[in-house]
């Protein structure tokens, strides 16, 4: 994604990166920050939540990550801002981005803990696959390693953007998913 294709999507001030991305080692902590902000997020937004999953690096144990926690939130419709925003808001979350043109993907920054906050309609095919990914990188060491080792490379680099750093990993971040697919399957 250019900066032009960023700034379509990013609501408020897009944000050069103001230092280099950290990747810590993993931290027991993660799992109880997920289910703190899994219960603010429920009490928020109550029956509208159909599903709510910690994924990304931090909801592999064993795995450094950046300290940020990804959560998917499937709503019934993630088009209808209405019916959700203005209660995560009151929750302190902070639309941060939309984009329609890729599977109707809204992110929340989290009122006081590192968030992402990934919010989609049921049927995503992006959820299933974030989950595949996570699932996979939980089981196989292998593919844990690949994927760290490529993070710790790339985090070397200088990136403008966070998405510069995140659109780097998708190469490898395919390549496994394809493979957790096939093995799955077969």
């Amino acid at each position: 994604m250019n900066e032009e294709e960023l700034r379509a999507v990013v609501v408020g001030e897009l944000r050069p990166l103001a230092g280099p991305i950290v990747l810590v080692d993993y931290d027991s902590e993660w799992p109880r920050r997920f289910q703190r902000e899994e219960e603010r997020i429920r009490a928020a937004l109550g029956p509208a939540v159909l599903q709510l999953d910690h994924t990304g690096s931090t909801s592999v144990p064993g795995l450094a990550a950046k300290p940020i926690i990804d959560i998917i939130l499937v709503v019934p419709d993630s088009t209808d801002e209405g019916a959700y925003v203005p209660a995560l808001e009151a929750a302190g979350y902070v639309l941060r981005i939309r984009e329609p043109d890729w599977h109707e993907h809204r992110v929340f920054k989290g009122p006081d803990t590192n968030v992402n906050l990934h919010v989609f309609s049921p049927g995503c095919e992006e959820v299933d696959k974030m989950l595949i990914f996570r699932d996979w990188l939980r089981e196989n060491q292998a593919d844990r390693e690949l994927y760290e080792r490529t993070k710790r490379e790339l985090v070397q680099q200088k990136w403008k953007f966070g998405q510069d750093y995140a659109d780097a990993k998708t190469a490898v971040v395919e390549e496994i998913v394809a493979r957790a697919r096939r093995m799955r399957s077969g």
